[in-house]
């Protein structure tokens, strides 16, 4: 797997999915707050399935 996330994608996927699972833990939204870890998982990762199969690389480092 190489990393096809960028340092920003990245830091919003981790800020979005902690968001999502902290109002799905208040009682916010419910238990659609899972999907929360999607985003989680693959800011931590740096690598994104979807980008790959749309062929889409947010990462700044050389394209090979």
């Amino acid at each position: 797997m190489k990393t096809n996330e960028g340092t920003l994608d990245r830091a919003l996927r981790i800020a979005a999915g902690l968001l999502l699972l902290a109002l799905m833990f208040t009682g916010t939204i419910g238990v659609w707050g899972w999907i929360g870890i999607v985003p989680l998982l693959t800011g931590a990762v740096g690598w994104c399935p979807l980008y790959t199969v749309l062929g889409l690389n947010t990462c700044p480092m050389q394209k090979s």
